[in-house]
């Protein structure tokens, strides 16, 4: 569902600043430390909960205020959500007037994707991140992942408790066994379904060719139930759970080596954006789900000759964009449909 109208504030260095957004393309332009960055995290915390730059949530608050509130509301007008962030209470989130129990459900309603000038951390880092990101798929994808990733952490929560409490773990993993293997089929369903986007997208933008694995977090030829057998003494000793989903991980490999071991900087952020587009290529085309799509300075990040490459593929996606610049124009692009410029945290439309 793309934007429609943000309200912001509080965030960062803006006090207050309200966009209305158009279906295509929008972009945001001005300075460096003017507040371009910041708006979009505004969308990203109305789809996701939280910041793509970082982990701690009161940092966006603004200097001096005890909390933040970003609002949003659908191009239909029909969906309407908001997120507060609050130095005492934490985070809260609403949509349609409904309280939310978990700050995922904004997905739902704005779902919303980015690549940034650290996007090259989705090859370069642990799995965390590449777990959060594959999930995010799966979500849109699979309707019951929800459930099942929220009941599987609650199971694991209580048989690492009983590892810790030199009580009987056993009990916890019929229900770990049987949501683990679901949680699993789902993820390694959406890796084998993103393989032939990744490969035809990496061709366009001219990256080395890549492989991507599944690595489901236990030993592949054991079931769950047997490797959590296998890792019990060494379960109790460390007072941790081991074998499971939430050690899995997206192997991207080149060659047959690990793709941050041969690419460089520039090389690791297109392979990284043609998982993105990727990703947004497989839920048009099996979810009917067509997220917002925010580029942070794309134009900084890829040299003129992978440029074009870059834009064609985003232009077949049909989605809608929110980009910043620090010009008034976005090199490699059309016009855009609607242009603002932020100046010291305030925003004009132009």
């Amino acid at each position: 569902m793309s934007f429609g109208e943000i309200r912001v504030r509080n965030l960062r260095c803006i006090e207050s600043a309200e966009l209305a957004l158009h279906a295509g393309c929008n972009l945001i332009w001005g300075g460096n430390g003017e507040g371009k960055t910041s708006l979009l995290e505004g969308l990203f915390l109305l789809g996701r909960g939280r910041s793509f730059r970082t982990r701690h949530s009161e940092h966006l608050i603004r200097r001096g205020t005890e909390g933040l509130t970003v609002f949003g509301r659908s191009l239909s007008g029909l969906e309407a959500g908001g997120v507060e962030f609050d130095r005492r209470r934490g985070a809260q989130a609403r949509v349609n007037g409904a309280s939310l129990s978990s700050l995922a459900e904004l997905t739902l309603t704005f779902p919303v994707q980015v690549i940034d000038p650290d996007v090259h951390k989705l090859i370069e880092e642990g799995g965390r991140r590449r777990r959060r990101w594959l999930d995010w798929a799966v979500f849109h994808v699979e309707p019951r992942f929800g459930d099942w990733w929220i009941r599987y952490t609650r199971a694991l929560r209580q048989r690492n408790a009983a590892l810790k409490a030199r009580a009987d773990a056993r009990p916890w993993e019929v229900e770990l066994v049987d949501l683990g293997q679901r949680i699993s089929e789902a993820r390694r369903s959406v890796v084998e379904a993103l393989q032939p986007h990744w490969r035809e997208i990496i061709g366009f933008l001219q990256c080395p060719e890549g492989e991507l694995h599944y690595a489901q977090g236990w030993p592949a030829a054991l079931s769950l139930a047997e490797a959590l057998g296998a890792s019990r003494a060494r379960d109790e000793v460390r007072q941790l759970t081991h074998p499971g989903p939430h050690r899995a991980d997206v192997l991207i490999q080149v060659g047959g080596k690990a793709a941050r071991e041969v690419l460089s900087r520039g090389q690791q952020k297109l392979m990284a954006a043609a998982l993105i587009l990727a990703q947004l290529r497989l839920l048009r085309s099996s979810s009917e789900t067509l997220p917002t799509l925010l580029l942070d300075d794309p134009a900084a990040e890829l040299d003129a000759h992978r440029l074009g490459g870059f834009v064609a593929e985003i232009s077949r996606l049909g989605c809608q964009l929110v980009v910043t610049s620090l010009a008034p124009e976005i090199p490699g692009f059309p016009a855009p449909d609607r242009m603002f410029h932020v100046e010291q945290g305030r925003v004009s439309p132009v």
